[in-house]
């Protein structure tokens, strides 16, 4: 059994065993939540709106209870497979830029999910009360999650910290999460079929779902406190990636000098936090994550439009309409693909 699978085979164990090692109080907490199967074979449960993960329910409940965020906070916020280690690296890299020399950068040496870590995936995993004094080598604090906005710790939505949110199209987080998934499933069960796991989808069921939920909690929040959340798009991000960095440096209150935009700074960090270089990273190639998670598996092709090679024409169809059920009013837009034409807008 090589590395992945071994690393695999602690991550599905650790998502199976979880539940058992739930003290008495906790388990009478969580009998009466509905309960689903996971895309990779854990269970997920029903709580305050969406879909959590066994593996990090009492984590999640933890975070949401005792966090306390420092007004200084950034928060990177995201619904899985929606460009989650590649907007760390950005932000990490915009945020941080000027207190480590260029040739030092961290990501040469840690990966993402080392250096911008998850709430409820790392930090609360297996404390829930985390010191979290030192956990981040520069400040200001920089943290991650998956959940929800409506679910945010008070301290969070109501102090002056920031939060960094980052949507892709459905048709193509949908087959990203399809295909992580299967590479989590335990090697002796049979991996969710496409058509199995679309109609999860199609019905909400995903870790950390519904997705559009999720998203337009996300994006009303932003409309209404622009200050506070900052909203992007994946595909927007591919498309212009400099002008997008302009405006996240000056969203964290660390804009670019006019020295840094002549010496190129901008495009060296797009450069460097660009998913081929960071899939071609050898920290990136080796080592698992605290959940078990090979650090490979967080890299596939981060391309616009890659549902086309995989989507039944129905399956299409279907998610065209519920992308403009869903949207109606919102002025959300989704772009299906690398050219511009092909978009689902609200009406």
């Amino acid at each position: 059994m090589d590395t992945a699978e071994i690393s695999k085979a602690r991550m599905v164990s650790k998502s199976h065993d979880v539940e058992s090692s739930w003290d008495d109080e906790f388990k009478k907490l969580v009998q009466n939540f509905p309960k689903e199967r996971s895309w990779a074979g854990s269970n997920l449960y029903f709580y305050q709106g969406f879909w959590c993960p066994s593996l990090v329910l009492k984590a999640f409940i933890s975070f949401q209870k005792h966090f306390q965020a420092f007004n200084s906070d950034v928060i990177v916020a995201t619904f899985p497979k929606c460009g989650t280690t590649w907007l760390k690296a950005l932000t990490f890299s915009t945020l941080y830029r000027n207190q480590f020399p260029w040739d030092e950068n961290p990501l040469l040496t840690f990966g993402p999910h080392q250096l911008v870590r998850f709430f409820e995936y790392d930090l609360y995993l297996n404390n829930p009360f985390p010191d979290l004094r030192n956990v981040c080598a520069y400040q200001p604090r920089l943290f991650s999650t998956h959940a929800p906005y409506a679910t945010l710790p008070t301290s969070i939505k109501d102090s002056g910290c920031k939060i960094v949110y980052i949507c892709r199209n459905p048709m193509d987080m949908f087959i990203s999460l399809w295909l992580f998934a299967a590479k989590l499933r335990d090697k002796n069960r049979e991996s969710l079929s496409l058509d199995e796991a679309f109609d999860k989808f199609y019905h909400g069921i995903s870790a950390h779902g519904p997705f559009f939920d999720h998203v337009l909690g996300y994006w009303k929040a932003s409309q209404e406190n622009p200050n506070k959340i900052l909203f992007l798009n994946f595909e927007d991000l591919k498309e212009d990636m400099d002008s997008h960095l302009k405006n996240l440096a000056m969203f964290l209150g660390v804009p670019f000098t006019d020295d840094e935009e002549k010496q190129g700074v901008v495009e060296k960090i797009a450069k460097i936090c660009s998913f081929e270089n960071l899939k071609e990273l050898e920290v990136n190639k080796k080592g698992v994550h605290t959940t078990g998670i090979p650090h490979t598996h967080f890299f596939r092709k981060g391309e616009v439009g890659d549902w086309s090679n995989y989507l039944k024409p129905f399956m299409i169809e279907c998610l065209e309409k519920l992308i403009q059920e869903k949207l109606n009013g919102s002025g959300l837009t989704f772009k299906l693909s690398s050219k511009t034409s092909n978009n689902i807008a609200s009406p």
